[in-house]
């Protein structure tokens, strides 16, 4: 083989060589960067945790101060279906839907009204210091907002009941706020600070399961995938330090360079695949919220 034949053959073995290598350096600076990256979006999607959207979205309580309004003690019989019936009443004039009772909430109405006679206080917060929202929870509501309207006195019919709130600024708002869609309504006569009177509690509600949750399931997959990246990550690194301590001239250098390449490809597969799954549960994340939030 001639001198300038030698020449070309030893140019080519160098440019293969130093091909590989810079080869061997783009895949540990593209695993780098997907790796950097993927651990990003897990930290955000960790700070989506679904046990911190409702606290941080918030609860909404709206409790305006009880009404006392007097009135002659009388033998009308006043029902909870009529209260509910002119409330829903005063809905329709203001263009918004009827309010659904829920069994739930009319039972925490009920309650509460025989526990202010009983223990003869008319506040929203019982002696015992439980207040609207702790009472409607106690009844396995869970709500994204609540509120509670109270009035004692005597009255002539269930109009003049919804009337008089109506006349109030708060309970109005109460009756007419666009978010509520269900309602419980307890009104019970009996013995206050030795007058006879009527008491009536409205308890109204947006229930947190009008707000589709994120997945569960989804969440746990992704808790998967980064302890398999963790491990791919792990088994990367080790590769690494294999390959940096090996002559480049070993005869299983090349297989070593295929093995680490395969790991990354592994990792960078799995790391798409999560990237996907996390932009997913945090566009559920996203709606839930602004579902809660009413934005």
């Amino acid at each position: 083989m001639g001198k300038y034949n030698k020449i070309i053959i030893l140019v080519l073995i160098a440019l293969a060589f130093g091909a590989g290598v810079y080869f061997k350096d783009d895949v540990i600076k593209f695993y780098n960067s997907a790796s950097w990256q993927i651990n990003k979006q897990i930290q955000d999607f960790k700070k989506t945790d679904l046990g911190s959207v409702v606290a941080e979205a918030g609860r909404e309580i709206f409790n305006p101060s009880p009404l006392k309004i007097g009135g002659e003690s009388n033998k009308v019989v006043l029902t909870k279906s009529k209260i509910i019936e002119e409330t829903n009443l005063q809905r329709e004039l203001n263009n918004l839907p009827p309010l659904v009772e829920n069994e739930n909430l009319s039972k925490a109405a009920f309650a509460k009204a025989g526990d202010m006679f009983k223990n003869q206080y008319f506040e929203h917060v019982s002696p015992n210091g439980t207040d609207p929202a702790t009472l409607v929870q106690s009844f396995g509501y869970d709500y994204i907002i609540t509120g509670e309207n109270l009035i004692l006195g005597n009255f002539e019919n269930e109009k003049e009941v919804v009337a008089n709130w109506m006349a109030s600024p708060g309970h109005r708002a109460n009756i007419l706020n666009n978010r509520y869609t269900e309602i419980g309504v307890s009104i019970i006569k009996g013995t206050y600070e030795g007058s006879t009177v009527w008491i009536s509690v409205q308890e109204f509600g947006l229930p947190l399961s009008t707000c589709s949750k994120p997945n569960e399931a989804l969440k746990n997959n992704i808790e998967y995938n980064k302890t398999e990246l963790d491990r791919l990550s792990l088994q990367i690194d080790e590769k690494k330090e294999e390959i940096n301590s090996t002559n480049s001239k070993s005869g299983h250098y090349s297989q070593m360079i295929d093995d680490y390449n395969r790991l990354v490809e592994n990792y960078n597969l799995l790391a798409d695949q999560t990237k996907q799954l996390i932009s997913q549960y945090n566009n559920e994340v996203n709606n839930f919220n602004q579902c809660v939030t009413g934005k």
